[in-house]
């Protein structure tokens, strides 16, 4: 069975939320509302949905999300029961209603890939500019480090409420706490999906909420995604770099130097750092460009 956790903060879309799961043709699935200490209790409007689906409510005591996101997350997996599969999904987004219809119909062939990781179609509501956008569809089996490439390139995109993940491989990896989460998830699938593949289901979309309430919609915490973009960047060149081909890591170095630059002058250190990745993928025409650089850019 699946679990369905929310961690519950804003209430402004909430409703739309709920309403999209009471809306599910498959209801073979249990919600856990995590409540991170909101001023916004959602009690009363949960009453109306007591009798549409299952669901658990949890109001913790303490505000853990604004500390870290990643830790509201799993206090609220804690919750669960003992569900195979989990997804987490935003406060503010929401399923079409054949979502968990086409989890089960596929579940036999993505076990059959050996996938730990789903992912959906996914459809952006920018309630900023009041636009709806094209949705995004994905290969059906896709290499994880090629599906984050193609989101680097922009291409494509990704959030956390699209994918469906195994639990037992959340409780080996968990997620790496970045400052905002940010790239929180990015990192999960590249670790979840180990040396497998992402499965994607193309015929059920979810609808992603962007708002000034929103993460991705606030401009406000730009040096908090800074500092989360370096730890992402200095973590894949660490331990994920083997998934990616050559021409990927060239890409991604000079990304992981972009952030640096912006965030401070690139150290030492950090040159030892990004260079060594050059030098040990053989990547010399970048490398000496990076010099070049990095000359230019620590003595200006």
């Amino acid at each position: 069975m699946l679990a369905i956790i929310i961690p519950y903060f804003k209430i402004s879309f909430f409703e739309a939320t709920l309403q999209s799961l009471a809306d599910q043709t498959d209801k073979r699935f249990k919600v856990y509302i995590g409540d991170d200490a909101s001023l916004a209790n959602p009690e009363k409007l949960l009453e109306k949905y007591r009798d549409k689906f299952d669901f658990v409510y949890h109001r913790f005591q303490n505000n853990l999300g604004s500390i870290s996101l990643t830790r509201q997350w799993e206090r609220c997996i804690e919750l669960t029961d003992n569900q195979d599969w989990i997804m987490i999904l935003g406060d503010d987004d929401a399923l079409g209603e054949n979502v968990i219809e086409t989890f089960y119909q596929n579940l036999e062939e993505i076990e059959k890939a050996k996938s730990n990781v789903v992912r959906f179609s996914t459809q952006i509501i920018d309630n900023i500019n009041n636009k709806f956008f094209e949705i995004f569809t994905h290969p059906k089996l896709e290499k994880t480090a090629d599906s984050y490439y193609r989101k680097f390139l922009r291409l494509s995109r990704s959030s956390l409420s699209e994918y469906i993940f195994k639990k037992e491989i959340y409780i080996k990896y968990k997620f790496k706490n970045y400052p905002l989460a940010w790239h929180s998830d990015d990192y999960a699938w590249l670790e979840f999906s180990e040396n497998f593949l992402i499965y994607s289901i193309n015929d059920a979309v979810i609808s992603i909420n962007v708002s000034a309430e929103s993460l991705t919609g606030n401009v406000n915490n730009l040096i908090e995604k800074n500092k989360a973009e370096i730890a992402f960047y200095i973590d894949i060149i660490t331990y994920q770099l083997k998934k990616f081909k050559k021409y990927q890591i060239a890409r991604i170095v000079v990304q992981a130097e972009i952030a640096l630059k912006e965030y401070n002058k690139i150290t030492l250190s950090e040159w030892k750092m990004l260079s060594k990745v050059y030098i040990d993928n053989f990547l010399i025409f970048s490398f000496l460009k990076f010099i070049r650089r990095f000359v230019k850019s620590y003595f200006n």
